[in-house]
């Protein structure tokens, strides 16, 4: 069965063919909508499907925000704003003709990433770091989502009581201090104005205040993961996520953790499906893959 699986983030929307040997054998990508309004997302989200659905059975989608009851609430309006109560399942049904299901995208990333485990492993957290940072939770085997569908966002836990104010209206929250966005708005001088991306570049080339702000977001997601492995003894942490998966990120995340006591240490792992994580782990769940 071909499901139709839509990613939708803060910074791309992305829509793919994924066949049932989680092949993705076609996929479409555009920016997410500048204005973040639902009459932009609807439109957008009609454009990417469009060439696709007529070859697909069913769709999924993995979006950034709460997803509880098919409709989408964006914690952090910054990533995601203007949408506030968004009919998500209603909408993509009614583009494609299809049945639909959706789910938070760390949350489906965390179980493609799971099921990619060589080994047998019970307990696993998935962590994004990129325009935001958010979490899926795999306990004994299953996917935890939570009864309202916040289980996960890790990111909107205390890093900082006297650190920035997040955008989802916490103060000193892991994303106001961890994430892409957040990296950019701490950078000054030579540095004001640039991306992340941008930033770990003139990082590589050795500008200081380029790789205190890198050690800042590593340091911050290491001590985020100590806490993790206190409250669920996860067996393993896998990291994905623009900034996640940034070269040298994950060294550095590995050296923050080894200054953690030892009992707070748990395996580190780069994620297998990459950037696809969340268009894989939504379409296993829609082919019925008990999660």
């Amino acid at each position: 069965m071909n499901v139709l699986a839509i990613d939708i983030g803060g910074t791309k929307l992305a829509a793919a063919l994924v066949d049932e040997a989680r092949h993705i054998t076609e996929r479409r990508e555009l920016p997410t909508p500048a204005s973040k309004t639902p009459q932009a997302l609807g439109a957008a989200l009609e454009t990417v499907v469009a060439p696709l659905k007529a070859r697909a059975q069913r769709v999924a989608v993995a979006s950034t925000g709460i997803i509880h009851h098919g409709v989408l609430t964006a914690i952090n309006p910054e990533n995601l704003g203007g949408l506030a109560r968004f009919p998500l399942v209603e909408t993509v049904t009614r583009l494609t003709g299809l049945p639909c299901i959706a789910v938070n995208d760390a949350q489906a990333a965390a179980w493609a990433e799971y099921r990619a485990l060589q080994e047998e492993v019970s307990e696993m957290v998935f962590l994004t770091v990129s325009t935001g940072v958010g979490g899926g939770i795999i306990c004994q085997g299953k996917l935890h989502t939570g009864i309202g569908g916040l289980a996960g966002h890790f990111g909107h836990t205390l890093a900082d009581p006297h650190g920035p104010r997040c955008g989802c209206g916490r103060t000193g929250c892991v994303e106001a201090i961890a994430s892409g966005r957040a990296i950019a708005a701490a950078a000054t001088a030579e540095l004001a104005g640039l991306d992340a991306k941008a930033i770990f570049a003139r990082a590589e080339e050795g500008n200081s205040q380029a790789k205190a702000l890198v050690a800042r977001s590593a340091q911050t997601l290491a001590r985020l993961i100590a806490d993790i492995k206190a409250v669920t003894d996860c067996q393993r942490v896998v990291i994905g996520g623009s900034i996640g998966l940034a070269h040298g990120y994950l060294p550095q995340v590995q050296d923050f953790m080894a200054q953690q006591p030892a009992a707070f240490h748990t395996r580190l792992a780069a994620a297998h499906y990459r950037h696809d994580a969340g268009l894989l782990g939504a379409a296993l769940l829609a082919q019925g893959e008990e999660a």
